[in-house]
């Protein structure tokens, strides 16, 4: 899992500094003479929406509980799996009280799964959702 996660950030170092590279440099005297640059505000212009605090108490131990692994179905079928596989097995090695669950959202990653949600709440103590690449 440590080398999935250091090739994606090398590839991400790489793609940024092949975009720099490549990137055109149009910043001059801003005269009639030459190009302009573009300046883009980092401001919010809109009001940010009110945060919720998240209202499940935590855990004091994973310990004899059941944890899903949900993948979302973001980056298609089989994207998640893989690394939820590998969580699987170190729970069994290293928490082997603790019951793990793979499961795949139905539907896009934008709709909602009732059923699901329904089902980990009435199995399950906890649950990762998410994503990986």
């Amino acid at each position: 899992m440590k080398t999935k996660l250091l090739m994606c950030c090398a590839c991400a170092v790489a793609v940024a500094l092949a975009f720099a590279a490549f990137a055109p440099v149009t910043a001059q005297r801003g005269d009639a003479a030459g190009p302009l640059i573009t300046v883009m505000n980092p401001a919010i212009e809109s009001k940010m929406v009110d945060r919720i605090p998240m209202t499940a108490p935590r855990l004091d131990t994973l310990d004899g509980k059941t944890l899903y692994l949900v993948d979302i179905n973001w980056g298609g079928p089989d994207a998640a799996y893989s690394v939820f596989e590998e969580m699987v097995d170190w729970f069994a090695k290293n928490k082997p009280t603790v019951k793990t669950i793979i499961k795949r959202k139905a539907g896009m990653y934008t709709q909602d799964d009732p059923a699901l949600w329904k089902e980990i709440a009435a199995n399950g103590n906890a649950a990762l959702i998410g994503i990986s690449g």
